[in-house]
């Protein structure tokens, strides 16, 4: 398993460096595109770069509302706040770290545990995140299919958005109907029995437990559309920051195809090749622009305005949002340490003075 997970990173650490030069190969060959966009950068309309920047901390508070409507299905309540803060701070980690996805879901659980969540309730809003983020996601792709039909016959990509749509519109029905769960889970489970011999423990035992603890989570049509509406503003404001991004260097927006080449962008984004689709995202993001009706030179410049705000400029403040979730966590753990101190002393003190009394 080790030699395979060593063999993975090489993999991917190859493939990585493949796609550096031929990336630098590409642009070496568009340095002309390059120094214009550059010169667009210095011109920036310092208003439209302050809405790109203001669209990206509204996309980041609706994820934080996603969050805090899944959460409180369970009766677990977290302030708008905290949640825009744990948005930022889980995005930095799974953008700036190898595997950092991973890594981000680890401490995104651990965080809603410290909230309250028992362990299947803080699983379930993980996995309830990621679908309800993709079903968003695959609904504002079809919509830039409507917006652009010619352009998406063209490319072909018709059937795959709708498959796409189909298929996260099922997964949401499989996370959000907990008995199909429960189903999918033996299947799963029973599988990894026969395979790897895992888990010891029957399924059956394992998806009652998780029964148990999930009885308490309270789903109904509102909070499926909530979720919903939520995602579509995480990801539409997103989308907002690159059509202000585009104002901000003076070039007209591809309304047209803004939202299918977004879908393609985003969908490149979550590619484990590099963290945070570095490279990647702003690749495909250009070459869709400009084959769905973007000039060359002016989405060069707005593409990398866009990622500037919406990757390295928040990165800093995600960090600086984990340390200060960190702080206060160290705080609260310290204050808990004295309260729990002070019982023990005064429980202490209280066996003593009964010893004292019954002394003769």
């Amino acid at each position: 398993m080790r030699r395979r997970t060593r063999w993975w990173q090489v993999g991917r650490f190859v493939v990585g460096l493949v796609l550096a030069a031929v990336a630098f190969w590409a642009l070496n060959g568009q340095r002309g595109e390059l120094v214009g966009a550059s010169n667009a950068l210095a011109h920036l309309d310092v208003g439209w770069l302050v809405a790109a920047i203001a669209c990206e901390v509204v996309s980041f508070a609706w994820f934080g509302v996603l969050q805090r409507r899944l959460l409180a299905c369970g009766d677990v309540g977290i302030g708008l706040g905290y949640a825009t803060v744990l948005s930022l701070a889980a995005g930095a980690i799974a953008d700036s770290l190898p595997a950092g996805p991973a890594f981000s879901s680890v401490y995104a659980f651990r965080q809603y545990r410290r909230r309250g969540a028992d362990d299947a309730l803080a699983g379930w809003t993980l996995l309830a995140t990621l679908v309800c983020a993709a079903l968003s996601l695959a609904l504002l792709a079809t919509a830039g299919v409507l917006l652009a039909t010619s352009e998406s016959a063209a490319y072909d990509l018709v059937g795959v958005t709708l498959g796409v749509l189909a298929t996260a519109a099922v997964a949401d029905a499989v996370v959000w109907q907990r008995r199909w769960l429960v189903h999918v889970s033996i299947l799963a489970i029973g599988l990894s029995r026969r395979v790897l011999g895992r888990p010891r423990r029957e399924a059956v035992e394992i998806v009652e437990g998780l029964l148990e603890n999930l009885a308490s989570v309270h789903l109904d049509w509102r909070d499926l559309v909530a979720t919903i509406v939520a995602g579509l503003g995480n990801w539409a404001f997103d989308c907002a920051s690159l059509a202000c991004s585009f104002m901000a260097v003076d070039a007209g927006v591809p309304w047209r195809g803004l939202l299918l080449a977004y879908g393609a962008g985003q969908l490149a984004a979550n590619l484990p090749i590099t963290p945070g689709g570095l490279g990647v995202v702003e690749g495909s993001l250009t070459i869709a622009l400009v084959a769905l009706g973007g000039a060359e030179l002016s989405t060069v410049a707005a593409v990398i305005c866009y990622r500037i705000v919406s990757f390295w400029g928040y990165l800093p403040v995600g960090w600086l949002a984990w340390l200060g979730i960190a702080v206060a966590d160290r705080r609260a753990d310290g204050r808990a340490a004295r309260a729990l101190g002070g019982v023990a002393v005064e429980a202490g003190a209280s066996r003593r003075l009964g010893t004292a009394a019954g002394e003769p």
